[in-house]
């Protein structure tokens, strides 16, 4: 018979908060923009209540959460700095610098001096990619890193014209980034321990994109946008399997691939929304166009698949979000515009969430041929170019210089 004690814990137990889900990466653990587990709010709060923020620099690199700590990756000065913090009460476990000067382009001057790219995390390491291509492996635990990559000795150009933006993808063993600068460079599979080379394919300029890992075809590869195409690499060995042509005005190639089913999904600044169909032909993959919508091209923002449509944000109208069929590439509806030149789009349960960067958090809900506003909320008083976060009942936003955790109340997984 069980004593009193034991009740006591068992009731602590069923009675405890579940642990805030992580975040390791670009768009999650899936790279989709798919927030596990969440749940509306009973009542939506009128307004979010601020948990803590904390100064961590410039810069468009979206936090990530993982174990109950969140990594931050921004700009201070002339350097790159990295920090980790407690993600209920805002402590800064340990802050990690380097010097990484950059000079940034005129055409992206307004942006600052980045970094862009994501932090990625996994097995106790955290892995940065600086916006002059500088490749980092941090420990999670303490900061100190396990090794570094500058690239600058092998390849002319260590970043694109606008800085280095894709984010680091953690493949099994593997950490995968796109090395290199305008008109050259390197695909590349590091060891994620050692930081040894284990493959690497040699040609086209990075893009702004990020890969992603899929089974298509029946073969695990990594799918991203390069310079001036849409590219499939075998994740095992680096193998090109297939690719397309796609390139957009100055170099833009922004957007991260959505892939469904057999297809890949893709678009760029002013070039239509357009999938191709990967299929085996003997012992080959081929990738067929499967459609083409020009209605809807897409710029910075990358779409995400939610109840089996894709929703995204278009350039068109000074940006609007839209519906897609992912099968036939039928618009199925356009909302107003106005909405800015970027924002960040997840699917949470049974609503979008959609950051706008002049720092509007919309929870919307779709329904017939529009979405509802659920709750709109002001979150920041500048710029928010990064992507949102949401950790259990916590929502991460990243301002110009600002890092800052707010309570939405209700919404643990």
């Amino acid at each position: 018979m069980p004593t009193m004690v034991t009740l006591v814990l068992i009731v602590q137990l069923a009675t405890a908060p579940a642990a805030p889900a992580d975040w390791p990466g670009w768009r999650g653990a899936g790279r989709d923009g798919v927030v596990e587990g969440f749940k509306a709010p009973a009542a939506w709060p009128e307004k979010l209540r601020e948990a803590w923020h904390a100064e961590v620099g410039e810069g468009h690199s979206s936090p990530v959460v993982a174990g109950g700590r969140v990594f931050a990756f921004a700009r201070v000065g002339g350097d790159e700095v990295a920090r980790a913090f407690d993600l209920a009460s805002g402590k800064e476990l340990w802050r990690k610098s380097y010097p990484a000067p950059y000079e940034v382009s005129s055409a992206a001057r307004s942006h600052g001096a980045g970094p862009k790219s994501t932090p990625a995390f996994a097995s106790g390491r955290l892995f940065t990619l600086g916006i002059g291509g500088i490749l980092t492996c941090f420990d999670a635990s303490t900061g100190d890193v396990r090794w570094r990559k500058d690239f600058s000795a092998e390849l002319p150009k260590t970043s694109p014209l606008y800085g280095t933006a894709m984010s680091p993808l953690l493949e099994g063993s593997l950490v995968i980034v796109h090395a290199g600068g305008h008109d050259r460079g390197a695909l590349r599979a590091f060891d994620a321990e050692t930081g040894a080379v284990r493959w690497s394919l040699d040609g086209d300029g990075p893009s702004y994109s990020s890969p992603v890992a899929a089974d298509l075809a029946g073969v695990r590869q990594v799918v991203t946008q390069t310079q001036t195409h849409v590219v499939g690499v075998a994740a095992g060995d680096g193998k090109l399997l297939w690719k397309v042509p796609f390139s957009t005005e100055y170099d833009q190639n922004a957007v991260t691939v959505v892939v469904w089913k057999d297809l890949v999904v893709y678009s760029g600044y002013l070039r239509s929304t357009a999938a191709v169909r990967i299929r085996r032909d003997g012992d080959k993959l081929m990738a067929e166009e499967a459609w083409s919508n020009p209605e809807v091209p897409m710029f910075m923002s990358t779409p995400v698949l939610h109840g089996g449509t894709l929703f995204g944000m278009s350039q068109r109208q000074k940006g609007h979000l839209f519906a897609l069929d992912p099968s036939s590439g039928k618009t199925l509806w356009k909302g107003p515009g106005r909405l800015g030149d970027n924002a960040s789009i997840l699917s949470a349960g049974e609503v979008l969430v959609v950051l706008t960067e002049g720092a509007d958090l919309l929870f919307l809900k779709p329904k017939d041929s529009e979405l509802v506003t659920v709750k709109q909320y002001k979150v920041a008083p500048s710029a928010t170019w990064a992507h949102a976060v949401l950790a259990g009942d916590r929502i991460l936003v990243k301002d110009r210089t600002a890092l800052r955790a707010l309570e939405l109340g209700g919404g643990k997984p």
